[in-house]
């Protein structure tokens, strides 16, 4: 039967079938749960660092285990709402607002009590605050994803700093200085990169309308 029959006079047409729309995730999930763990480990990794000057070592290494317990829930949040379809419109929010909060405080942290060159922390500032900025200034456009210079930094961030608050003896603890300051060179290189994508997506955007 050809197409006009079937839509002949007299002959019902059978509604369309319209796909079910995807299941929304829900609020209160483990990837939202983690996120939220982080923004409360914040302010406790804030108090012990400055109640305890980061003079003692065990007050040290309280404050280490704290701030890598805070990152490994970096990681575990994303990949739960990825794999479980747990994305959530707060999840999006609040998680790169965590992560800025934790790595912006350990910075300040270390650099008024653990000898990290206040250079280095104002540089990794501007730039993760760079970033944000030009998120919002292509968010009509388009999203800039992560790279793998992107995640390169932050891993080696969290090394320097949680390197940085362990009590190591004085000839490792130079350490800490050198993987700092490779990651203040994959931090600002991505974030030159970032910037070439966002004007590229701009420019796109532009040539499109």
């Amino acid at each position: 039967m050809t197409e006009a029959a079937s839509s002949a006079p007299g002959r019902a047409v059978p509604p369309a079938r319209r796909e079910p729309p995807p299941p929304t995730a829900p609020l209160v999930n483990p990837a939202n749960a983690l996120t939220a763990l982080r923004l409360v480990l914040v302010p406790v990794f804030v108090w012990i660092s400055v109640s305890s000057g980061l003079i003692a070592a065990d007050w040290r290494i309280l404050a280490c285990v704290v701030f890598c317990v805070a990152s490994v829930t970096d990681f575990a949040d994303g990949w739960l709402a990825r794999a479980r379809n747990l994305v959530t419109p707060f999840g999006k929010v609040a998680d790169p607002i965590a992560d800025k909060a934790l790595t912006g405080t350990a910075l300040l942290v270390l650099s008024v009590y653990a000898g990290l060159p206040w250079w280095m922390t104002g540089l990794i500032l501007f730039r993760e605050a760079g970033v944000t900025l030009l998120r919002f200034w292509v968010l009509r456009h388009g999203v800039i994803a992560a790279s793998r210079g992107g995640k390169l930094k932050t891993v080696l961030q969290i090394l320097g700093i949680a390197w940085y608050l362990a009590p190591w003896p004085d000839p490792v603890s130079a350490v800490g200085f050198w993987i700092m300051l490779a990651a203040l060179l994959v931090t600002v290189g991505t974030g030159i990169d970032y910037l070439f994508r966002a004007l590229a997506l701009r420019r796109g955007a532009a040539d499109r309308s």
